[in-house]
């Protein structure tokens, strides 16, 4: 089926942030008291799922609220040094005209994801449900859902982390996942998406291909 929906997390689907949110929260390590990784970690860790990571980290649950609070002031002072990722524009124009409803479903800011995609990009996005908690997106899916109007098997979730692909099934959502976020392709396709996107060039075809009714 061709989605009329498509969904899309930010950080790592759309914007190229892995790196800011990595030498940041390592920056903010003593100020929350878990530990630092270096690059050589950071590369294993991308083949875990976020509760591992989490555990590695040394990062007790009840401190995620405030890491994430302090997070996102941080991205809101340096978005301006966050980019798309290449091919990011191309791809979400050619799902516009092709008649999908875009949306986005976060845990960034609403006025960071606005600045990132510029506001000829922002206006192509329907729906924008930001500041999800870290296992707190499958009812932002929902919620998207429900303002669309649109029921659920005509939409798909597409994210970078392990946690988007199982929001995806929570919401009830076809789930779709990215090869060149966080997360490494090896631990996605382990999880069984529904769609499996190697290269941003080819999402747009795939999901709503060129003369498709």
């Amino acid at each position: 089926m061709i989605p009329r929906l498509v969904i899309f997390d930010f950080d790592g689907t759309l914007a190229d942030s892995a790196a800011w949110v990595m030498r940041t929260l390592n920056e903010e390590a003593d100020r929350f008291g878990y530990r630092r990784v270096d690059e050589a970690e950071i590369a294993a860790l991308r083949g875990q799922d976020n509760r591992a990571i989490i555990r590695a980290l040394g990062v007790p649950m009840w401190k995620l609220p405030m890491i994430a609070t302090h997070m996102r002031r941080r991205i809101t002072e340096d978005a301006g040094s966050i980019r798309l990722f290449p091919g990011t524009e191309t791809m979400l124009r050619a799902l516009s005209a092709r008649g999908a409803t875009l949306a986005i479903v976060t845990s960034n800011e609403e006025a960071v994801v606005r600045r990132v995609l510029g506001p000829e990009l922002a206006d192509l996005v329907a729906f924008m449900e930001c500041r999800a908690s870290i296992f707190g997106k499958a009812p932002l899916l929902r919620r998207v859902l429900r303002r669309a109007g649109l029921p659920a098997e005509t939409a798909i979730a597409i994210g970078d982390e392990v946690r988007d692909i199982e929001a995806a099934r929570k919401a009830g959502i076809s789930s779709g996942a990215v090869a060149w976020g966080y997360a490494t392709p090896e631990i996605l396709r382990a999880r069984n998406p529904a769609r499996f996107f190697a290269r941003m060039e080819e999402l747009a075809d795939a999901l709503c291909p060129r003369g498709a009714a």
